[in-house]
């Protein structure tokens, strides 16, 4: 048994340097059975839930408090179900259900896995841009997600369920709260994220393949949207449990 606690226990700040965002839309009748009870999704037109996959560089993450120097630059990928919570005092929050967060450095694995129980493992991780675009890609994890940059405006992938990018910006991610639960105490953690000039603008994707949404074994994934959001300070504040009512 960890000595130390997993539930986020003090504030963290850090500056995000960029976030790179894809969402998936997946039938919700196939979707809902990877979430706990104590959540539900947050769908579209009541058919689609979403899984995003975010892509995030982060630089002199730390607690709050601490000077910047004693930060730590990290690049994060986490893969998330938007989901909404109904809280014992009566709020209902948006937010995400963790399935899998992975970093580029073994430092951050220790870190956070001491501090969270978002299960982070450590993998390679390589981002190159060049004038035509972007590119980011894992060999361990087996991921290439490649974009390009054009002067056109970006139009919506021709599989995603949104008619229109207001709409797409709805499950652009990540949102105001991540979820945790712990199902032996019925134990709900909620952490909320504070940000600000949080602007997502449209990527064009030219190629995309994710093993990890294979090992889910969906029957219907579809790319619903793809955003970037640049120069964002960012803070997780302390995690806050709820007790969940069956």
């Amino acid at each position: 048994m960890s000595i130390f606690p997993k539930n986020h226990p003090f504030p963290v700040e850090a500056y995000f340097k960029s976030t790179t965002v894809l969402s998936f839309a997946v039938p919700k009748t196939e979707l809902g059975p990877l979430i706990p009870e104590c959540l539900e999704l947050d769908t579209f037109d009541d058919t689609w839930g979403f899984i995003a996959m975010a892509m995030v560089q982060t630089k002199q993450l730390r607690p709050k408090g601490f000077p910047k120097f004693l930060g730590n630059d990290f690049f994060l990928v986490g893969f998330r179900i938007f989901v909404r919570y109904q809280t014992s005092w009566g709020k209902r929050l948006r937010g995400l259900y963790i399935l899998k967060s992975e970093t580029d450095k073994k430092k951050m694995e220790l870190l956070g896995n001491i501090f969270t129980s978002y299960s982070y493992t450590t993998t390679d991780i390589t981002h190159v841009n060049d004038a035509n675009g972007f590119r980011i890609f894992s060999k361990k994890s087996d991921f290439n997600l490649v974009f390009e940059n054009t002067a056109a405006e970006v139009t919506l992938p021709k599989s995603s369920p949104f008619s229109n990018r207001k709409e797409a910006r709805r499950f652009a991610g990540p949102l105001p709260f991540t979820f945790s639960y712990n199902k032996p105490k019925n134990e709900v953690l909620i952490i909320e994220g504070v940000r600000s000039n949080w602007t997502p603008e449209p990527l064009h994707v030219v190629d995309h393949s994710i093993s990890f949404l294979n090992t889910l074994h969906l029957k219907e994934v579809k790319l619903a949207n793809a955003f970037r959001i640049e120069e964002v300070p960012y803070q997780w504040k302390k995690g806050k449990k709820d007790q969940w009512k069956p």
